[in-house]
């Protein structure tokens, strides 16, 4: 199945996982980002705009992209990491441009 799985189709679904508190996709936040695909294995970087975010907040980042890669048929290896502090300013005015609020 994984024969049928492109890279331009996980861009697409990992681009479609949106930020739990923030109105715009993780991909737009520069959050996940370095997505490669190789022998049906996709790896990708969580960029963190602070490594110390609260533990259940990055489960649930990272099951997120698991879940749509998975579900893809691919098997993935997500690397975390921290924001620069340009990358941070950036996320930091997404976020309060399209802050929504924890469900």
């Amino acid at each position: 199945m994984t024969n049928s799985i492109s890279e331009e189709d996980v861009h697409r679904a990992v681009g479609r996982v949106m930020h739990p508190a923030i109105n715009r996709s993780l991909v737009d936040l520069g959050m996940a980002k370095d997505i490669t695909m190789e022998h049906g294995r996709v790896t990708l970087t969580l960029a963190l705009p602070f490594l110390d975010v609260p533990i259940s907040i990055k489960d649930y980042l990272v099951n997120s992209l698991r879940k749509v890669v998975t579900d893809l048929g691919a098997e993935i290896e997500i690397q975390i990491t921290g924001m620069s502090q340009e990358e941070r300013q950036v996320f930091l005015a997404m976020e309060q441009e399209s802050w929504k609020g924890l469900p």
